[in-house]
């Protein structure tokens, strides 16, 4: 997995690419922690993204409780795949998916 980070001001995009799963998760974890603080409004474009496992779901779904009280999180670029999983997990009715 590999992630790459643009900055606008308060808002902060994460363009991921790989698997975010087990192994992966804490790395995204880290990522996503680390700017939070900084950021009004998280963008996570999960365009390169063709799996997520229940540890990456739950990193999003900290991630969505952390933005909430901000201008929030918004998820990108999901791939059919990705989008299947968070709709069996109903996370497609909890996060922000454009």
């Amino acid at each position: 997995m590999t992630i790459r980070k643009n900055s606008d001001g308060k808002e902060i995009t994460l363009i991921i690419e790989g698997r975010i799963d087990s192994k992966t998760a804490p790395e995204f974890e880290d990522q996503v922690k680390e700017n939070i603080e900084n950021a009004d409004r998280m963008i996570i474009d999960l365009a390169g993204v063709n799996y997520i496992s229940s540890a990456g779901l739950r990193v999003f779904l900290s991630a969505h409780k952390s933005m909430s009280a901000k201008e929030g999180l918004i998820i990108k670029n999901v791939r059919s795949e990705v989008m299947a999983i968070f709709e069996v997990t109903n996370f497609s009715a909890v996060l922000n998916i454009e």
